[in-house]
């Protein structure tokens, strides 16, 4: 029984050990950036925080006038890469764009504004050609080399900024092909729907404060919600599986509802976390993972509240009660890992050391688990067995009368 309690316990340390060490916050890698190219030099250039993109440029407060160059790459040689400034809003719904591909007929590469309006977003109506509602003084692409993928591409731009406003909205993006001259949707990774950032023109800086606000914010979502969800979640139930058979009393139960009880207000930390993510990202849908995570948390809840209703055990509803638990409490054990897996994805994490750990840390559990499972049906069966001879009279006084005669 001790032998039980300590190797939960051991593990319990060594999984939260082994995935703190794990999560480090995820930096994207992108392109370095360059302030000349083959016709112009520019005063200042910005690395992009995703798709490997840059941009350069050159501003003069005298008449706001913003000489700029963006840096792009091909993902399909009949893809598109786009790159436009959104006057309103950081977001991609109200961006004014430009965006070049190869042309159907002829394979020349061609530069075309568009305006990305809502039916655009919901997807109600291709992206039509139309011109722009900015002042922009000229504009045009050229690709580094033949397009295809991962081919380089410069579109370059000269556009009137209202006087003494420095700071825009940037938004970039990049599509596997196009239809006639309509670009189709882009990917939705986390790296494509991140492709929104603000910079003064000016100074040459990035408004960062949100970005490293909401970067902060994933991380801390990412390591609660695994921990929480992940790993507490699973221990309470190992808990209230093999610790009953290991001490006498209510100990068992004290044990497996802290541990639950934690996990689940751990959870919350990391639901209302998730939810404020949402807030800060409009633009950004992650429809499965968002379901699971609420239905994991409801399912938390009830098993919470179950704990007020827990008949007596000479109650003649303990039973449908007991199912009801195991049911539900097994179900949220498995939708919170599924998520954390799924997170994963969402965060970009899926070729990771935190993946990595996670999945080493829940593989101990497993291994835990299927060890004590395995001890617990030898004990089972060796009392089943002794139950039985006893009851054929086999074992007892006569074992004993007979182990004195041999003596």
């Amino acid at each position: 029984t001790t032998t039980t309690t300590t190797t939960i316990t051991i593990t319990m340390l060594l999984l939260i050990f082994l995935l703190s060490l794990s999560f480090q916050p995820h930096r994207a890698v992108s392109a370095h950036c360059t302030t000349t190219t083959a016709t112009k030099t520019f005063q200042k250039c910005m690395t992009l925080p995703s798709q490997q993109a840059s941009i350069a440029w050159t501003y003069h407060p005298h008449n706001a006038t913003l000489h700029t160059v963006f840096f792009g790459t091909f993902i399909s040689p009949s893809g598109w890469v786009g790159w436009g400034i959104n006057p309103t809003s950081a977001g991609m719904t109200g961006t004014r764009a430009l965006i070049t591909f190869p042309d159907p007929n002829s394979g020349q590469l061609v530069l075309l504004p568009y305006i990305l309006d809502t039916t655009v977003k919901l997807q109600r109506s291709q992206l039509l050609s139309r011109p722009l509602d900015i002042h922009l003084l000229s504009s045009f692409a050229t690709r580094m080399a033949t397009a295809h993928n991962g081919a380089s591409i410069e579109i370059h731009a000269t556009l009137k900024l209202v006087p003494n406003k420095t700071k825009i909205h940037i938004v970039w993006n990049r599509g596997l092909y196009i239809q006639g001259y309509s670009p189709t949707i882009h990917p939705t990774t986390i790296s494509d729907l991140s492709s929104i950032t603000t910079i003064d023109v000016l100074s040459g800086t990035k408004a960062a404060k949100h970005d490293n606000i909401f970067r902060t914010l994933k991380f801390v979502h990412g390591v609660i919600n695994a921990v929480s969800w992940g790993i507490l979640l699973p221990i309470g139930a190992v808990t209230a599986r093999y610790l009953r058979q290991a001490l006498l009393g209510p100990a068992w139960f004290y044990g497996h509802a802290g541990v639950q009880l934690f996990a689940f207000f751990l959870g919350i930390v990391g639901f209302a976390i998730g939810i404020l993510l949402g807030e800060l990202s409009p633009g950004r849908v992650y429809g499965l993972h968002r379901k699971l995570g609420f239905a994991a948390f409801c399912l938390g809840g009830l098993q919470t509240l179950a704990l007020l209703f827990r008949p007596k055990t000479t109650n003649k509803f303990r039973k449908y009660w007991k199912s009801y638990h195991h049911f539900v409490g097994y179900a949220c054990v498995v939708l919170g890992v599924v998520n954390v897996f799924q997170g994963f994805e969402v965060m970009g994490e899926s070729r990771s050391y935190a993946k990595l750990g996670y999945c080493l840390s829940l593989s101990t559990l497993i291994g835990v688990c299927i060890a004590l499972e395995v001890n617990s049906w030898v004990i089972f069966c060796r009392k089943a067995k002794e139950d039985k001879l006893r009851r054929e009279g086999l074992i007892g006084g006569s074992d004993k009368g007979s182990g004195s005669s041999h003596s």
